[in-house]
């Protein structure tokens, strides 16, 4: 598993709940790495202990020892997912060996990441957050228009994963969460159905999503029920405090 032949020591603090400690999950699974649990109650404020693991209270962090490497806390999920895709170079992400094909391929999972977040990762809780069903729609007009405009010519090439890979990308491990969390919700009427109408009238994107959340790595800490009422929960808080 480790390039010096030794087996990881990892323990992952985590709540299955949250869609960026998710990340971590998918890209362990992806891995095969062992690991150790422990579920931070995100419902309660942080305890001391936590708090020294990783003093901003946020899931997930990891400890990390390895071989020679002494132990370490590694915390944000897209720091905690990079560095395990670097430890253990795979087909989530080659290794950054120098070559310009390697480079390129991280480069174009960079940018369809930060594309995501930047973009439309955004919409689909300001969608929850609205009164409304006009001002919902709104919304979903928008979020469709912009994950065609900025989305749907990335995955040109999916097959049936990012960049044409047969496998899992980095790519896939940083986003799943949140499409996975999209289509649920729409699915029980937490969105429009618009919304999943709008994806589906894309062809790259729809395709590729459709793999996304069925694959064992993304579903296999997914529980439906706890997350959509946890994500309703969410959003009315954040209506009460007018944001």
């Amino acid at each position: 598993m480790a390039t010096n032949g030794t087996i990881p020591k990892i323990t992952l603090y985590t709540n299955h709940r949250c869609p960026w400690a998710h990340r971590t999950h998918i890209v362990l699974k992806e891995l095969g790495l062992p690991y150790e649990e422990v579920t931070i109650d995100l419902d309660k404020p942080r305890e001391p202990w936590y708090l020294d693991v990783n003093p901003r209270g946020l899931v997930p962090s990891i400890k990390y020892s390895n071989g020679p490497l002494k132990e370490e806390i590694i915390t944000e999920s897209a720091i905690v997912s990079q560095f395990l895709a670097d430890a253990y170079p795979s087909h989530l992400l080659p290794a950054a060996d120098g070559s310009p094909t390697a480079a390129l391929t991280r480069a174009r999972i960079n940018f369809f990441v930060d594309t995501w977040f930047s973009k439309a990762g955004s919409y689909w809780m300001q969608i929850v957050r609205k009164d409304s069903k006009e001002e919902q729609e709104t919304l979903v007009k928008e979020f469709i228009s912009v994950v065609a405009k900025e989305i749907e010519p990335l995955l040109k090439d999916a097959n049936p994963y990012f960049g044409g890979s047969e496998k899992l990308t980095l790519a896939e491990a940083l986003t799943a969460p949140f499409i996975l969390r999209i289509y649920a919700l729409a699915k029980n009427d937490f969105l429009p159905q618009s919304a999943i109408s709008g994806l589906n009238a894309l062809p790259n994107f729809s395709k590729w999503a459709e793999e996304v959340i069925k694959h064992e790595s993304v579903t296999y800490i997914w529980d439906e029920e706890t997350i959509l009422k946890a994500t309703k929960a969410k959003a009315a808080s954040l209506k009460g405090q007018g944001k």
